[in-house]
């Protein structure tokens, strides 16, 4: 009699604890599920939905968007050798035109009634520049962006060295010719007496000059993309 009711009590203890464990695994599973799982659920039917249909404010703003003309910017160069530059170009008549730089909105003008408009003294800095705008109507809605220019600004001058001729060489017959050559900043463009020479891909030149009786002066000027320039001066003196 005794063994039957210390059976009953350890069934009735193990009973107990498999309820306890299961309702303690039941709170774990619901925590879960609203912790993450549904959450999850909610927002992968969001995603679904706004791909299928997209919501009626976003459709608007892409139409907005495109029915207005981005501006046309008028930037001839790549590089520059001066901190302020100024941008025209072409927009719609009675809009404005916002810049920006490097995604920073620079300043605001109005375009003409010939469609044309400027910016004045805009900044910029060492380096690349990335430079874009937008059309802005009365209901301040924006256009999609321009083309984007790089625009490097570089004040340095170019380095050049002259292998040949040393200064004040002297020539006595034979050839009425000296060579002029030497190295600089690959994509540099030389000129000797203001005629431009051939420039390799690695800054090398070389060129053959004419030489008169006498002392002949020669300039060398190297001008990199920007406007920046290095002159060098070598006399050569021919005798007969």
């Amino acid at each position: 009699m005794g063994y039957k009711l210390r059976s009953q009590r350890r069934l009735a203890r193990k009973s107990k604890k498999n309820f306890i464990t299961s309702i303690v695994i039941i709170i774990f599973l619901l925590f879960v599920t609203f912790q993450w799982i549904l959450p999850a659920m909610i927002n992968g039917v969001g995603f679904v939905k706004e791909t299928v249909s997209p919501s009626k404010k976003t459709g608007e703003n892409i139409l907005e968007k495109a029915s207005l003309a981005p501006p046309i910017l008028n930037i001839s160069f790549e590089a520059t050798n001066t901190a302020q530059i100024n941008i025209s170009g072409y927009g719609t008549s009675g809009s404005k035109v916002e810049l920006f730089l490097d995604d920073d909105k620079k300043d605001t003008v109005d375009v003409n009634e010939d469609g044309s408009f400027e910016f004045k003294k805009i900044p910029l800095f060492l380096g690349i520049n990335n430079i874009n705008a937008k059309t802005l109507d009365d209901n301040n809605h924006e256009s999609l962006s321009s083309k984007t220019f790089k625009i490097t600004f570089d004040n340095e001058k170019p380095l050049i060295n002259l292998s040949q001729p040393e200064d004040n060489k002297k020539i006595q017959g034979g050839d009425r010719k000296v060579t002029i050559s030497g190295n600089t900043e690959a994509g540099t463009q030389v000129y000797i007496n203001g005629s431009q020479t051939i420039v390799n891909k690695d800054g090398n030149f070389s060129s053959d000059q004419n030489l008169n009786d006498g002392d002949n002066d020669f300039n060398v000027k190297a001008v990199d993309k920007a406007g920046n320039f290095t002159e060098i001066s070598r006399r050569v003196n021919y005798q007969p």
